[in-house]
């Protein structure tokens, strides 16, 4: 295998996980990111804790989808991350939940 092919299977494979996130994004409600991982996931318990004298994130995650391309199970039920570095939860917006005002301003 050159190493052309090699990357041309690599952008294959990085295609196909953003065609399956785009897919299953509509299934979750939140997208959070670690310095590690991307996931989508519909249940978030981020809580801040403290350990002699350094805070530390602890993340648990249910129901989620992990964005890896090396994984070959993605869907998993439940997630749990200790970190120190930054924690970055945002909650997705349903299509369903966005209006356009008759005046063509999006409204809620």
């Amino acid at each position: 295998m050159s190493a052309e092919d090699l990357e041309n299977y690599e952008t294959d494979m990085e295609l196909q996980l953003y065609r399956e996130y785009r897919d299953v994004v509509g299934l979750f409600s939140y997208v959070v990111e670690t310095e590690r991982r991307f996931y989508l996931a519909n249940n978030v318990d981020l809580q801040a804790r403290s350990a002699d004298g350094e805070v530390y994130f602890d993340l648990t995650l249910q129901d989620a989808w992990v964005w890896d391309v090396y994984r070959s199970a993605r869907f998993v039920k439940n997630v749990r991350v200790i970190t120190f570095k930054d924690v970055n939860v945002e909650e997705l917006t349903k299509s369903d939940d966005i209006t356009l005002a008759k005046d063509g301003t999006l409204g809620n």
